[in-house]
């Protein structure tokens, strides 16, 4: 079965190209996939009439028990059977309806082979997580078939609404899946089923489940959807409307139903919402004129008697169940594709400008005759064996199936009404309306609706071999009514006479109705489509009353509110918790208590200052305070990073500065700052709490303990917190310096208004002398702006700091540094030499491209984490190499350097592109504003 689902996979990849290739006859190819499976289902008969499942079990999640459990039995096959030979039916039909030059054939294609093989998946999967994967991927794919023709605001629109409703009603069953699974301990249908829970979890479970089901088979009060999707090409209607998609919701309340049928709660929703249905639907069928809406309205009728009857929760009711889910789908795939030849020959669907085409189209005539004979239960089709069963299921119950069962007739009454109007509105000679003059059809068209119309005569007439077949599902349920058995003749019984009677009566309704002495009325006691476009509304204008509340534009207010939410709903846990830990020490030493007395007061002022420069200075005064409680603390490699990375924030932070306004707000701003004061102090507090608590409350050996001695061992290293980002940790140092080169691009992309290669020759003259040679100071023909004397000293001191970054990028696996710090260290050096001299100077000093550095360390750290795997180890292991050169000695090498060096490129290319972002591009441009003003003056 999984070789099944992934052929249609590996169908829907080639299916693009083989129609570029072959035009629309690829379509028999594709269908090819379909028919395998039908093929396949076909040769699983024998076990089946058995009653011995076809079972398949793959591991997917061990660790946390998943698996693609999938398991076919009586129900499931039929479902295949449909899923399979409707589907690869339909395919082949689409060879002829759709033109050869359609432009979105090869998607159809595609996402049609594509939704086959998830309601493939869907209907053998036994996991319930599985089953909703399979769900989810058949409301995906039905999306984009709907919205076969994205040009059309009507695809548009009815796919989307399609997709909202399918899709929230089964989050709402994933939500049941889990409640039961849970209680069970697998998610396993077949294990499940044998552990329910009772009372009132079980029903909200069910409850639901029922959500899902009911929305995906367009059950009141989410039948809209169902017409409006009529937008989709009438080969989607066929299959997706007839005998899949929709059958999705029916198949998951018959296959629940034989363990569940006993819960009242199940069987009076699936009755009273499957009445309401029918109903609803086949009144509404007879005043639509456009003959696919007459059919979608009828497949919303017929959704609601099918979940009737498979939710009475009986033997006999549950087999008429099964047999009517294989008549629909034959029938009413006959019908789709018998409108989409009349669409295609006559160019109208409109009933009311069709007229003669029975005379002239007599084999189109003759197959619409077939399906419609078992739409409205006539003998020998397979729909009249059906609907016997269904009134006999309900005619030996009590008075509640006596009132139910009047509903059933009263509704297949209607359907023998509005399928008359059918066959009259496209067959029937009108007087006054001008002959329909279609065009020529062709066998190789009418092959598929005349299979599918002949295979609903052959199960009415062979309908007790089919009954052999269906039984064994059947008996799964309460075997306390007598068995009823399929058959095309049980003689003279009440449940013939009640079918006699519901021809009668839908005979006669269709005749008042066509002479105009009864109207059916436009009118619907729920109106599905009118709530759901006030839901819809709601909560677009809820949407933007809360986005003009939130989104501001103020970054001190999103930043307000989430540290409000702080420190409501994690302080307001932790003070309502308990019990809190006696145990407290303030500090080691009581300089400790002196640093973060300065880092609080900087802090405060920080936020109580007016000017720019100063809140900067006080910020950078506090993270050095933090450095010094590094150092403190004994952790000599944070308090190097902590300096390094303050100093080059102020150097950022200087830059930005520059553009910015000397002062934060010329507004009185004092309660706003009180209020930020506030705000600061509630979160150090919650924060400082939560660490307490949570260090304090530890109670396994923390995994950090085993660290030492594994850096040495497994790392190669005696520096832990360098070998716990190479080595130990290196997956997550590997996220965290792919998001800053995604950030540096972020950057560089908000600033640059062009490309950021260094090639600036247009912007940047050449800083040689006009006889040639190298200048020792690029800058120095602009002495003017720049100090000599800062330049000496830089061009003096950068290579020392450049070597000195080097020196802490290879000792770091042993003594402080590391590949981000030496980063660190490189990247001042380069922002000296800019602040030294100006862009030009940090172009001579970096000629390179910051983009090019930045890729070529995320290269270089992956290309390391790679390198390990073809000699047999795991992706990012480390192998340490001790070895004794002549000269050197003894060197003692670890191969997790590369990946430092890879994070040593990424820092400087981060540093580097900062710069020439915030830096050099920024000069660039107000040098450029300067000249124009300059060029304005002098004409």
């Amino acid at each position: 079965m999984l070789v099944l689902v992934a052929v249609h996979a590996l169908a829907a990849v080639v299916a693009p190209g083989l129609v570029r290739r072959f035009g629309r006859r690829a379509l028999y190819a594709v269908a090819l996939a379909p028919a395998a499976t039908l093929v396949w289902a076909l040769t699983r008969t024998g076990g089946v009439r058995s009653g011995e499942p076809v079972v398949e079990t793959w591991p997917w999640v061990p660790r946390i028990g998943l698996e693609i459990a999938l398991r076919m039995g009586t129900l499931s096959w039929l479902m295949v059977v449909l899923v399979g030979g409707v589907g690869a039916l339909v395919l082949a039909y689409s060879a002829r309806y759709f033109r050869s030059d359609d432009p979105g054939l090869g998607r159809f294609a595609s996402v049609f082979v594509a939704f086959a093989g998830s309601m493939l998946g869907l209907v053998v999967s036994d996991d319930l997580l599985l089953l909703y994967v399979f769900w989810e991927l058949t409301t995906v794919f039905s999306y984009l078939l709907i919205g076969y023709d994205p040009a059309k605001r009507a695809s548009r629109r009815a796919a989307m609404q399609a997709l909202l409703v399918t899709t929230l009603g089964g989050l709402a069953m994933l939500a049941g899946f889990v409640m039961l699974g849970q209680h069970a301990g697998s998610y396993r249908w077949s294990v499940v089923a044998t552990d329910l829970p009772g009372g009132g979890y079980l029903v909200t479970a069910l409850m639901l489940i029922l959500l899902g089901a009911l929305s995906k088979s367009a059950i009141v009060p989410f039948s809209f959807w169902l017409p409006g999707a009529m937008a989709a090409p009438t080969p989607v209607s066929a299959y997706l409307h007839a005998a899949a998609m929709v059958k999705a919701g029916v198949f998951l309340v018959a296959l629940l139903g034989p363990a569940v049928a006993g819960v009242t709660a199940w069987r009076v929703v699936l009755l009273v919402a499957g009445l309401a249905t029918l109903f609803l639907g086949a009144w509404v069928a007879l005043r639509q004129t456009d003959l696919k809406l007459l059919l979608a309205y009828g497949t919303v009728s017929q959704l609601g008697l099918l979940m009737v009857v498979l939710g009475a929760g009986t033997r006999d009711a549950a087999l008429a169940g099964a047999a009517m889910v294989l008549a629909h789908a034959l029938f009413k795939a006959t019908l789709f594709l018998v409108v989409g030849i009349v669409d295609r020959t006559t160019g109208t669907r409109d009933l009311r400008e069709l007229s003669g085409l029975g005379r002239r189209a007599p084999a189109l005539a003759g197959i619409a005759v077939l399906a419609a004979a078992s739409m409205a239960g006539l003998p020998p089709m397979a729909g009249f064996v059906a609907k016997e069963a269904a009134f006999e299921a309900f005619h030996h119950g009590g008075t509640a199936d006596l009132l139910v069962l009047a509903g059933v007739v009263a509704g297949s009454a209607l359907t023998v009404a509005y399928t008359l109007r059918f066959l009259w509105g496209a067959f029937a000679t009108k007087p006054g309306v001008a002959p329909a003059d279609p065009h020529p059809a062709g066998w190789s068209f009418l092959a598929a609706p005349a299979l599918l119309a002949v295979a609903g005569l052959a199960v009415g007439v062979a309908a007790p071999a089919f009954d052999g077949l269906l039984a064994p599902y059947a008996d799964g349920f309460s075997a306390a009514e007598p068995g009823y058995h399929l058959a095309l003749w049980h003689g003279p019984t009440p449940a013939l006479g009640l079918s006699a009677l519901a021809v009668a009566v839908g005979g006669g309704l269709f005749l008042l109705l066509h002479r105009g002495r009864l109207r059916a009325t436009r009118w619907t006691p729920l109106d599905g489509a009118a709530g759901y476009e006030r839901v819809v509304a709601g909560v677009d204008r809820l949407a933007v009353e809360l986005t003009g509340a939130t989104q501001r534009g103020s970054l001190p207010f999103y930043l307000g509110i989430i540290l409000v939410v702080l420190v409501v709903l994690p302080g307001g846990a932790l003070l309502t918790g308990g019990p809190w830990p006696r145990q407290f020490r303030a500090w080691d030493t009581p300089l400790q208590a002196v640093v973060a007395a300065l880092v609080i007061v900087a802090a405060v002022m920080a936020a109580r200052a007016l000017r720019r420069l100063t809140a900067m200075i006080l910020v950078g005064v506090a993270g050095y305070g933090t450095a010094l409680m590094f150092v403190l603390h004994g952790a000599p490699d944070l308090a190097l990073t902590q300096f390094l990375v303050e100093t080059v924030t102020i150097v950022m932070f200087v830059l930005v500065l520059r553009r910015l306004p000397v002062k934060f707000s010329a507004r009185p701003i004092r309660a706003s700052r009180r209020g930020r004061i506030a705000i600061g102090v509630a979160v150090g507090a919650v924060v400082s709490g939560m660490a307490w608590v949570a260090a304090s409350g530890r109670l396994a050996t923390p995994i950090s303990d085993r660290f030492p001695d594994e850096a040495v061992s497994y790392g190669g290293g005696k520096n832990v917190v360098n070998v716990i980002l190479v080595d130990i940790r290196a997956w997550d140092t590997m996220g965290e310096i792919a998001v800053l080169v995604v950030a540096a691009t972020g950057v560089a992309s908000l600033i640059f208004r062009r490309s950021r290669d260094l090639d600036r020759r247009s912007a940047v003259p050449d800083p040689r002398p006009a006889g040639g040679g190298p200048r020792w100071l690029t800058a120095g023909f602009e002495a003017h702006r720049h100090s000599v004397i800062l330049q000496v000293v830089t061009r003096l001191l950068f290579h020392a700091i450049v070597l000195f970054s080097v020196y802490l990028l290879f000792s770091g696996h042993n003594a402080p540094g590391g590949g981000f710090a030496a980063g660190l260290v490189a990247g001042l050096a380069l922002a000296v030499r800019y602040l030294a001299g100006g862009r030009r100077e940090l172009n001579a000093a970096a000629p390179v491209d910051a983009g090019a550095v930045l890729g070529a360390g995320l290269f270089l750290a992956v290309g390391t984490g790679v390198a390990a795997m073809p000699l047999g180890g795991e992706f990012l292991q480390s192998a340490v190499l001790d070895l004794h050169l002549p000269l050197l000695g003894k060197v003692h090498f670890v191969s997790s350097v590369f990946f430092d060096v890879g994070v040593y490129l990424i820092v400087v290319g981060l540093v580097l592109d900062i710069l020439r972002s915030l830096g050099a591009e920024m000069d660039r441009q107000q040098e450029d504003a300067r000249d124009d003003v300059r060029d304005k003056e002098l004409v």
